[in-house]
């Protein structure tokens, strides 16, 4: 990729605002390609409508819900919840990518066309839980005002380069978690869903990693220090859930996002594609930021293979039990 805006001498001259001017044409760009193949859809095409009915309250034909009624598998359930409370917060990620971004010009558009986009996602989450009754409503009620009540605040609020460095991976691990959801989920209406979310979250992901990689062109030691902070720190958006840390712990369990997945799946095809590891020409801080990344990834390697060790033991135990 070529840019035509002017390389400064040096990336410690580079400030968010020369950045954001500098970077705009490649978010027109990018923005363009990505209106010209994503595809609109209609999320109240995905909801098994016909499996829907009253529940009780303002309806004397409302049925209660029973944990028998819902055709998703345990682990299923639970992803599905993290999934949408994590949707649910858009509003507070609309305020910290706008306020980082700006609302006018190619940023600002895409910073609405993204929220657009997102917001069907948990439109159609939510009909899907509902209409399906595969979840608790009330139970899933007082989650969402919880967690929405407590707002959000991003862990990478240090500069725009940080934001887009961790959207870039976050938008593919969003996505392998919806995917790995609908697998596990034991129904092909809501793998059919999240299918097509999924699909959104890809070109999203697209899109912030183009824009990286032009970042590196641009400012690359800033940038392999903002990629080195990202990837050692990174918290999927969803963290401050109630109970998130035992949801996300059954979700590692069952397969639907744990270390090795965040390694092998989420992580490494990032770094891969815009040859991180490759940059040469760094500057000091640059360098020192590059040596530390590799070493993280290594590491992360390492607990990966650990946790596997332990999930294969566990299987084999419980197979036992079994047999």
């Amino acid at each position: 990729m070529t840019i035509t805006s002017p390389h400064l001498n040096s990336s410690e001259a580079w400030t968010d605002a020369k950045l954001l001017f500098a970077l705009e044409e490649v978010v027109e760009k990018e923005l363009n390609r990505h209106l010209q193949v994503t595809k609109d859809w209609m999320p109240h095409e995905y909801v098994p409508w016909s499996d829907g009915r009253n529940f009780p309250g303002f309806f004397e034909d409302g049925e209660a819900w029973d944990p028998e009624q819902s055709k998703v598998t345990d682990i299923g359930k639970i992803a599905l919840v993290v999934n949408l409370l994590t949707e649910d917060n858009l509003p507070s990620y609309h305020h910290e990518i706008a306020s980082l971004f700006g609302r006018n010009g190619a940023w600002g558009t895409w910073v609405h066309r993204w929220t657009a986009e997102e917001g069907r996602h948990g439109i159609v989450m939510r009909d899907y839980l509902l209409a399906s009754r595969a979840v608790d409503p009330d139970k899933l009620e007082a989650f969402r005002m919880q967690h929405m009540s407590e707002g959000f605040e991003s862990d990478n609020r240090h500069s725009m380069l940080h934001s887009v460095a961790y959207v870039a991976f976050q938008e593919l691990a969003t996505r392998i978690s919806h995917r790995n959801t609908g697998h596990q989920s034991g129904d092909p209406v809501c793998d059919r869903m999240l299918a097509r979310i999924a699909q959104d979250e890809n070109l999203h992901m697209i899109f912030y990693r183009n824009l990286l990689g032009a970042a590196f062109e641009l400012a690359p030691d800033l940038t392999m220090q903002a990629v080195r902070d990202v990837v050692v720190n990174f918290r999927m958006p969803g963290h401050g859930m109630p109970g998130f840390e035992r949801m996300a712990a059954q979700m590692a369990i069952g397969g639907v996002y744990n270390l090795r997945i965040h390694h092998d799946d989420v992580l490494s095809p990032v770094i891969r594609f815009l040859k991180i590891m490759d940059i040469d020409g760094l500057g000091p801080e640059g360098q020192k930021a590059q040596e530390e990344l590799g070493l993280f990834m290594g590491g992360l390697d390492s607990e990966a293979r650990k946790f596997d060790e332990r999930l294969a033991a566990r299987a084999a135990r419980v197979a036992a039990r079994k047999g």
